[in-house]
């Protein structure tokens, strides 16, 4: 329930509002002077305040300025019923979210600006809960001086985030890419504009095109009226391409014209449309690796690439594995409303030791899980509630096959199980090369030499 609070010296219009807009379903509290107000704001948190500008005491203005005084984070609505230009535009240059000129209609006209106001803040509350999470999630371990690449990442986004440079950030499935992308787009000065995004991964090139671009009525089959593009939709704001090493070298092409030009023309379309947005790009995959084997243009490499961001895997910063196994245990124990609360040590030592191929987000999974399974009266997530690869600290290994009495052809078995397993890992990595790699925990030049040797 948003909480108004409306100021006039006028007594009956106080009344007349607050009987409205407690119809409405808002908690309304009402003052008849500038100083009561002040007050009000001092000791309560309120979502939108009313004021009058022309009172005895205090001027609405003055108001206004002693609220942002007490940093209160409400938005303003000043009315009046003797409009000036000149008071119109003080008001909004010093923060005002709205000036509304009392009428006969002055209900109907606050109601649509107050619901306004209220999405507005509640927007502002969601970004700022993601901020918050990202501290918990990156950041906590910062606190105690841990973790030398969580200070620099949270240096590089303060430094990129006000500017309207194209970031890449790389790294492994699951290391919060994402998440990083959304921070930059928080701090910066788009922050109240959309942030769009689209895994490129997920569409066929035919439709991701018209996804990115939208389409004019009668384009193709189908197309039975006109749809905005993602990229329009961005404008503005934050646009995020996900997995753009998936894209083909005809969607570069057009994708890096968007960015030279910042016009998108629909599919069917005769005319260019502007479009304002700030690039952001994810990829697990080696781009200079796939520039190098002619699988994605140079050109559209150093485009994307202007400010790169690499967040390394987990097993690279196990530092951080206890704070973030702690952080989800709060979490999940929170959901579940189960009183675990902690890990013993050999549990610890165990989420420590595993290599984590998954990252943070296998993490959180097998956190979940533990907690999933823990006893109602259980208050510590023990070993052998964690899953058996983790508990011995490596991947399980596949049974070693048996030696046949009559012997074998050892390097002609030897080659058929590297062919195996090359296979199998592109199967698991949906033909994403670099991830079969990482899930044979080989260097992708390594994984290409034993791919080009069994000609797969």
């Amino acid at each position: 329930m948003a909480r108004l609070l409306i100021v006039d010296d006028e007594e009956s219009l106080c009344e007349l509002l607050e009987i409205a807009f407690r119809r409405e379903g808002y908690e309304v509290e009402t003052v008849t002077s500038g100083e009561a107000a002040k007050k009000k704001i001092e000791a309560r948190i309120y979502d939108v305040i009313v004021s009058d500008i022309r009172m005895p005491d205090i001027n609405g203005l003055d108001l206004l300025e002693h609220a942002q005084s007490t940093r209160s984070s409400a938005l303003f609505v000043l009315i009046t019923a003797v409009p000036t230009v000149s008071t119109a535009v003080e008001a909004l240059n010093r923060g005002a979210y709205r000036y509304v000129i009392k009428t006969d209609r002055l209900v109907e006209e606050l109601k649509l600006v107050i619901a306004q106001a209220v999405e507005e803040t509640a927007l502002r509350e969601q970004n700022a809960t993601l901020r918050r999470e990202l501290l918990r999630v990156f950041a906590q371990d910062n606190i105690v001086g841990q973790g030398a690449w969580l200070r620099t990442l949270l240096e590089t986004i303060r430094s990129v985030a006000p500017t309207n440079s194209t970031v890449l950030i790389t790294g492994e499935s699951g290391t919060g890419k994402e998440l990083v992308a959304r921070a930059i787009h928080e701090a910066s000065l788009r922050r109240d504009k959309p942030f769009v995004s689209i895994n490129c991964g997920a569409f066929p090139e035919t439709l991701l095109e018209s996804e990115l671009f939208g389409y004019c009525k009668g384009a193709f089959t189908g197309a039975d009226a006109n749809k905005k593009g993602i990229i329009e939709s961005a404008s503005g704001g934050t646009l995020l391409l996900d997995e753009i090493g998936e894209t083909s070298l005809t969607m570069q092409v057009k994708l890096l014209r968007a960015l030279q030009e910042r016009k998108v023309r629909p599919l069917g379309g005769t005319v260019d449309v502007p479009v304002d947005f700030r690039l952001i790009a994810i990829t697990n995959r080696d781009l200079k690796a796939m520039v190098a084997a002619g699988e994605f243009r140079e050109d559209f490499y150093y485009r994307v690439s202007v400010i790169p961001i690499h967040v390394p895997p987990l097993r690279d910063r196990k530092e951080n594995i206890e704070t973030l196994a702690r952080h989800f245990l709060q979490k999940f124990a929170r959901q579940m409303e189960k009183p675990v609360n902690d890990f013993d040590p050999a549990a610890l030592a165990s989420l420590k030791e595993y290599p984590w191929p998954g990252n943070v987000r296998e993490l959180e999974n097998a956190v979940e899980r533990a907690v999933a399974f823990a006893a109602e009266d259980e208050r510590l997530i023990r070993a052998e509630g964690l899953p058996e690869s983790i508990r011995h600290g490596s991947l399980p290994l596949p049974p070693v096959p048996t030696l046949p009495a009559e012997g074998l052809d050892f390097e002609a078995q030897m080659a058929e199980m590297e062919k195996h397993y090359i296979l199998e890992a592109l199967r698991a990595a949906g033909g994403v090369r670099t991830r079969a790699a990482e899930l044979l925990r080989m260097s992708y030049r390594s994984f290409r030499h034993y791919a080009q040797k069994h000609g797969v």
